[in-house]
């Protein structure tokens, strides 16, 4: 899933240890979409991505995030994770290759409308002018 917005508010780093030993990492963020009825969505980046995608306050963005529900306590929560990030005016560059580029889509033109045969009817009583 995607959603686009401006960065409104970054929130403090959190780190721990696993119960398996191992160090994580999580930053979230506070995203302010542009509709006309503005929502504020809270996500975060977890592990690597963090490092991977560092953004500010005022930042133009489309994130890309998968949402995660848990069950604690008899209670529901979601997260949602974000993967990647896009900043609004980077450009994203394609890769260059030596092929020739592609000629331009050529206009195609309309199809001259089909003849449509006359209607012979049959034979029989002037007064029945229905075709069927």
């Amino acid at each position: 899933m995607e959603i686009s917005g401006k960065i409104i508010q970054v929130l403090d780093l959190q780190q721990g240890t696993s119960k398996a030993g191992n160090a994580w990492k999580k930053q979230e963020y506070v995203l302010e979409t542009q509709d006309m009825y503005p929502k504020k969505v809270k996500f975060d980046f977890f592990g690597d991505r963090v490092d991977q995608y560092k953004l500010a306050i005022g930042d133009e963005v489309t994130v890309s995030f998968d949402l995660e529900s848990r069950e604690f306590n008899g209670r529901w929560y979601t997260d949602v994770r974000a993967w990647k990030a896009d900043k609004a005016g980077a450009a994203t560059a394609a890769p260059m290759s030596s092929a020739e580029p592609q000629a331009p889509y050529a206009s195609v033109a309309p199809a001259a409308p089909m003849a449509t045969p006359a209607f012979d009817a049959p034979a029989g009583d002037e007064s029945d002018d229905l075709p069927f």
